[in-house]
């Protein structure tokens, strides 16, 4: 197994990890819904950063979703997900962290969605090249 391979299979169970306890913090009633999208947002970005580590995509330090799916494109890749879609769930990164009123830009519907779609996007890419 590569270097790259097993990097980018670290970043995909940490994405999983993440979208573990979004889901999980969902269900919780007092959790403040920006809280639960934190995780959605860094499972998307660590499944966006396993694939850029399979494929030899350098990236820098952001949580921007849409700049990290932009280097995916440019390298090749098929587009991952909606761009607006992406730019919806970057702000809970950091923005929304340290606001106590966060703007609800995304319902927990459609935040599984994108998570499930950004996870199975690299799943399968990580699968098809084994």
């Amino acid at each position: 197994m590569t270097p790259q391979r097993e990097e980018a299979e670290r970043y995909l169970r940490l994405a999983r990890r993440d979208e573990a306890a979004f889901l999980a913090l969902l269900e919780i009633p007092t959790v403040d819904f920006s809280i639960a999208c934190f995780h959605a947002q860094q499972a998307s970005e660590k499944a966006l950063k396993a694939a850029m580590c399979l494929l030899g995509v350098e990236f820098r330090r952001t949580h921007d979703l849409e700049a990290l799916a932009g280097q995916l494109v440019d390298a090749g890749c098929s587009r991952v997900i909606a761009v607006d879609d992406l730019r919806r769930l970057t702000p809970y990164a950091v923005e929304f962290r340290y606001d106590d009123e966060a703007i609800a830009l995304l319902d927990s519907k459609n935040a599984r969605r994108i998570v499930a779609e950004v996870l199975a996007w690299a799943t399968t890419l990580l699968e098809s090249r084994e």
